[in-house]
């Protein structure tokens, strides 16, 4: 049966609901493992079909942790993982799009296919106390992280990627 990565990153909660959310809509579908960015490596990425990647935009760049997630795994998998398809859950302050095009790059360098467009939730924090608080992401908005999840886990179980 495929099975469907999803990692992620967060420091102050927005990030991990938002990949919570697609994992749990996911596991209806297909055996889903979700795992932090600090914890995953290339064998889960060699292991699984396909992928979500899910981080916030610190600085208008992707989080540090995530990148030392791509950074140790992407000469190990290079080759070994083309046309997986996968997508991308951004958790910003205001913007996001610098991260996920950054993630786009890193995905295109793989050659995986992406299957959806990222998906880049605004919290709205602007100032220092609002950045570093923790985030209670809306049930609209982590309703379009089930989608995601869910789409990507019933094309995996349908063998549509």
């Amino acid at each position: 049966m495929a099975e469907l990565l999803i990692v992620y990153h967060s420091k102050t909660g927005g990030s991990r609901q938002m990949a919570q959310a697609a994992a749990e809509a996911a596991r209806d579908e297909t055996p889903t493992i979700l795992k932090t960015a600090a914890e995953a490596g290339s064998d889960d990425l060699l292991r699984a079909d396909g992928y979500i990647f899910c981080a916030p935009e610190n600085l208008a760049a992707i989080a540090g942790v995530m990148k030392d997630f791509f950074d140790r795994c992407y000469y190990p998998v290079l080759g070994r993982i083309e046309g997986r398809p996968y997508a991308q859950m951004v958790c910003a302050g205001s913007d996001g799009a610098n991260a996920a095009r950054q993630t786009a790059r890193i995905a295109q360098g793989w050659r995986l296919r992406e299957v959806q467009k990222p998906l880049i939730i605004c919290t709205h924090a602007q100032t220092p106390e609002e950045i570093l608080a923790e985030k209670t992401i809306p049930e609209d908005e982590l309703d379009q992280c089930r989608e995601i999840g869910q789409a990507l886990a019933a094309g995996l179980a349908m063998g549509a990627f």
